[in-house]
């Protein structure tokens, strides 16, 4: 089930089913402070949501809460939500929710077992890209289609099956890996459709990498992690991977 839609769910049946949406606000610069004991009442109040973060808002009075890897507004007692919302700066016309996800949801590529993944370098390398990608679904194929347009960059792709969506992806994807040329393999099978024949018993990182999603809220393929951290769910296209293979860490 999506982040959102969990949220709002779960506050929505506790709060008899009412919701609540962002009226048109003054803004106040942006600070880092955070609100522990508020973080305790919602945690409280809302057990089954993990809180993770109470930040002020750039609106006076109003903070800012991730939970579950979606965000939603609270006042300073935790007595009124803001679900579904999204904070606008009127001015620039910049929507402040959506900047502060990418954040909040950034991951260091640095931090992720590379060693576990196939590597593919195209030109110099330089620029990075992970790719959590199921073998059998779709829109991954069609991501690496769009890969083969795009150069200057190291693709390092998670095997990354999700077996109630496809149920002979994590078989496929073992004998992807226990293949003598990994990459070879990865590339026949979703470009040109030549299935993998090595045997499947070889050891591999199928189970390792479903963990290593489930710890970065990764519920959908293909998922990219760019250079700065960025997180993008979905078959992107070659303009839009190389813009942001361009971006630097915020």
């Amino acid at each position: 089930m999506p982040y959102r839609s969990r949220i709002t769910r779960t506050v929505a049946a506790l709060l008899g089913g009412a919701a609540l949406a962002l009226a048109t606000v003054a803004l106040m610069p942006l600070t880092a402070e955070a609100n522990e004991p508020l973080k305790a009442t919602l945690q409280k109040r809302f057990s089954d949501i993990k809180i993770e973060q109470v930040n002020k808002s750039p609106v006076a009075g109003l903070w800012e809460v991730y939970a579950d890897g979606q965000i939603f507004y609270t006042d300073d007692k935790g007595d009124y939500l803001l679900l579904n919302a999204m904070l606008i700066d009127g001015k620039t016309r910049t929507n402040l929710t959506d900047e502060r996800l990418m954040k909040l949801r950034s991951i260091d590529i640095g931090a992720l077992p590379l060693d576990l993944a196939i590597k593919e370098v195209k030109g110099n390398g330089k620029r990075r890209l992970v790719v959590f990608s199921d073998a059998d679904c779709p829109f991954c194929k069609r991501l690496e289609k769009s890969l083969t347009e795009v150069t200057d960059v190291t693709v390092y792709t998670f095997l990354f099956p999700i077996d109630k969506l496809h149920p002979e992806a994590s078989e496929r994807s073992r004998r992807v890996w226990c293949s003598g040329d990994r990459l070879k393999a990865w590339k026949d099978w979703m470009l040109e459709n030549r299935n993998p024949t090595a045997s499947a018993d070889c050891d591999n990182p199928v189970a390792k990498l479903a963990a290593l999603g489930e710890k970065y809220r990764i519920n959908g393929t293909p998922t990219l992690v760019f250079g700065s951290g960025r997180t993008v769910p979905g078959a992107i296209g070659a303009r839009d991977i190389d813009r942001y293979l361009n971006e630097t860490a915020r």
